[in-house]
């Protein structure tokens, strides 16, 4: 029996391809970074060509670097990058736009047109979601109304949407298969919780035909398999999952109260509710954790925008730091920011403050001020920020939690672990693998085919590789938190 089982971590930084055994240890990897366009302030664009060919070769690298054939592999899953917008031509399968990227703001004016009308409250009871850019509807809205023909050729059946995960799925599968999971599919503002499948009222309002959007299976099915083309043998697809769900899944969150916290280039917290669907009173989202033998698991999501690209800002614009890892010695170089706050507005703020026309800030700078100060102000705003979102989940009256397990790029950080540790006043861990999206991904594969038999037996694989506890006063903790709060208020529209 074929024992490997390849994740596709399609991400909005880069695209990469891990192989993993059975035992959820990574085989081999290849990773190549992804070009990212600002053509307007707000927007956010990426080349599908680039991202579908850079996956491919990411996974043709993982393969040929461990030596393992086609045959070997049991399964793939999908893991991506979610909302990002993609309409193609249903025969060439060219798409007809570049990506519109998950932070893209271009649909704030109509956002905020929608939420006068009575259809606002509809689709946020309906989904869960509020009316913002941040989702996929009014991205397919535009694309239809500012492509010439699109919504002729639309109507006309001519054309496809997906989110990335479907755009894969149909480049791997030649245009055999036009399918999206529960988790993708809930985060498109179409698609309605209770019924778990397209809702056909907010279609109508939004003027988005039904005809392009792809079928809606669980996370873990069977999507079809690649073409023999791509890897000299046919490999199932077998799991499709959105990467926060997936980092949740990879990090064995299947307990109701179980919370997770992914630091890639935004920040998202999700907390799993179980069956139960919990709207938010706090501007927080409700959402698919996953769905598994057509049973909804559902879960509490807060995002914010910018967390690894507030590090990236600073290496890449500002040139405050070389690399990345820098800002862990920085941070700890000064025993505090000396007043400075740094609000990573870059494109508007995300939950709880859903503010599209926020814009960044860096207050509090003196001539004292150093570039370490900077460094750790941009840290520590990170933390800040997911302490608003997990406020929000204890005033939504969810019940406390003990211990928060925290993953992604920026987790490799243990400066910035402790002071969200401190901060939050919590028990946060670090997985033996930050890599959770893709384990996630796997994870799902692996137990449609047979490997895994259930999600304890998953849940055994998960092992802690580092805990942090607070260390800091409560008491100082809340003062530097007040004076977050004031620097967003600067900023806030």
């Amino acid at each position: 029996m074929s024992t490997y089982l390849l994740a596709i971590d399609q991400g909005t930084s880069s695209s990469r391809a891990i192989l993993f055994n059975a035992k959820a240890e990574a085989v081999s990897s290849h990773q190549v970074d992804l070009k990212t366009s600002f053509p307007q302030d707000g927007w956010v664009e990426q080349d599908p060509e680039e991202m579908w060919e850079m996956t491919l070769r990411c996974c043709q690298e993982a393969l040929r670097k461990a030596s393992v054939k086609a045959k070997d592999v049991a399964a793939i899953g999908i893991s991506n990058q979610r909302e990002t917008t993609l309409i193609w031509d249903k025969k060439t399968g060219k798409a007809l736009y570049p990506a519109i990227v998950w932070q893209d703001r271009r649909t704030a004016a109509m956002c905020k047109q929608l939420s006068q009308q009575p259809i606002a409250s509809t689709i946020q009871t309906k989904t869960g979601l509020l009316l913002d850019p941040y989702f996929s509807a009014t991205k397919i809205a535009w694309i239809l109304d500012h492509v010439p023909e699109a919504r002729a050729r639309a109507e006309r059946g001519e054309l496809a949407f997906g989110t990335v995960d479907t755009f894969l799925l149909w480049r791997f599968t030649k245009g055999q298969a036009h399918i999206t999971d529960a988790t993708n599919a809930s985060r498109t503002l179409l698609f309605n919780l209770e019924a778990q499948q397209w809702d056909d009222e907010i279609l109508s309002a939004l003027k988005i035909p039904k005809s392009i959007l792809p079928q809606i299976y669980d996370s873990a099915a069977d999507f079809g398999v690649t073409h023999a083309d791509f890897f000299g043998a046919e490999i199932p697809i077998s799991a499709m999952v959105g990467d926060q769900q997936a980092a949740a899944i990879g990090q064995a969150c299947f307990e109701p109260g179980m919370v997770k916290v992914t630091y890639g280039t935004g920040c998202f917290v999700l907390l799993n509710t179980g069956t139960q669907i919990v709207h938010s009173q706090n501007r927080l989202l409700t959402t698919m954790a996953y769905r598994l033998q057509n049973k909804p698991v559902y879960c509490l999501e807060g995002s914010i925008f910018s967390a690894g690209t507030t590090v990236k800002w600073l290496r890449d614009n500002m040139h405050i730091i070389e690399t990345a890892a820098e800002t862990e010695s920085l941070a700890s170089s000064v025993e505090n920011t000396g007043g400075v706050y740094l609000v990573p507005a870059f494109t508007g703020l995300g939950a709880p403050y859903w503010d599209p026309d926020a814009r960044g800030a860096i207050l509090g700078i003196t001539r004292h001020t150093q570039r370490a100060h900077i460094a750790r102000a941009a840290l520590e705003a990170v933390c800040f920020q997911t302490r608003d979102l997990m406020t929000c989940m204890l005033n939504d009256g969810v019940q406390p939690w003990s211990t928060l397990r925290a993953d992604g790029g920026m987790a490799v950080n243990n400066w910035l672990l402790q002071f969200l540790s401190d901060i939050l006043h919590v028990k946060v861990q670090r997985p033996a693998s930050v890599e959770s999206s893709a384990l996630g991904a796997i994870f799902l594969a692996g137990l449609q085919v047979g490997i895994y038999q259930s999600l304890e037996q998953i849940s055994s694989l998960w092992q802690a590789e580092k805990s942090f506890s607070p260390q800091r006063e409560v008491n100082e903790c809340t003062g530097y938190y007040q004076g977050w709060l004031k620097a967003v208020k600067r900023i806030v529209t």
